[in-house]
């Protein structure tokens, strides 16, 4: 079984750690969608990051959808999404937050990295922008509601997607999401990051 893509995004990264955590044996292969486009297209012509590739050559991808497969395969005590409709429910909320920041976050690196400077479009910009911070508030002030819920051992999908969110938001573009106005984000991830899961695929 083989994962496909680079830790420095989100995407791939959230699969890594929770592969690790179901206890799955896979290699990961890092290749960018960018600098290795031909070689990723190779394997998945659609060049998508995180693609999985199963041991019958089955691929997969779309990092929801990859965990969605290996959630329903995990035993009870390997889950990472609680099975109480209610807490699910919770905890999906948390994810979705978690995954709209990381997706804003990447059009704004997308934007000032791959656009040319003089076709900058400053209105979109504002408005990605106003989304990842509206995000951000949204998933601090979840958090600020439910201290005792973050962190958890084991960690819970929740936990690593908002961590893995924060990180990368961090890492391309912390000039736009102050770390002192989302303190219980902050938090969150700094303990979060220091789990052996996370440490083992770190943003690189």
């Amino acid at each position: 079984m083989k994962l496909i893509g680079m830790l420095d995004s989100p995407y791939v990264r959230r699969v890594a750690v929770s592969l690790e955590l179901y206890g799955i044996t896979f290699e990961h292969q890092a290749l960018s969608v960018f600098r290795n486009f031909n070689e990723f297209a190779a394997i998945n012509p659609v060049v998508k990051a995180p693609s999985l590739v199963l041991d019958d050559g089955t691929v997969l991808m779309d990092s929801t959808l990859i965990l969605d497969y290996f959630e329903a395969l995990a035993v009870p005590a390997k889950k990472l999404l609680p099975q109480d409709s209610l807490a699910r429910a919770s905890d999906l909320q948390v994810i979705g937050l978690a995954l709209a920041a990381s997706e804003k976050s990447v059009q704004i690196y997308y934007e000032h990295n791959l656009r040319p400077q003089e076709k900058l479009h400053t209105p979109w910009l504002e408005r990605v922008t106003g989304q990842l911070l509206a995000a951000y508030a949204q998933l601090d002030g979840l958090l600020a509601e439910q201290p005792t819920k973050c962190p958890s051992l084991p960690l819970s999908q929740a936990e690593i997607t908002t961590a893995v969110a924060w990180s990368f938001t961090q890492y391309v573009c912390a000039e736009v999401v102050a770390a002192s106005e989302f303190a219980h984000v902050q938090r969150l991830a700094d303990k979060i990051e220091g789990h052996p899961a996370m440490l083992k695929y770190p943003i690189e």
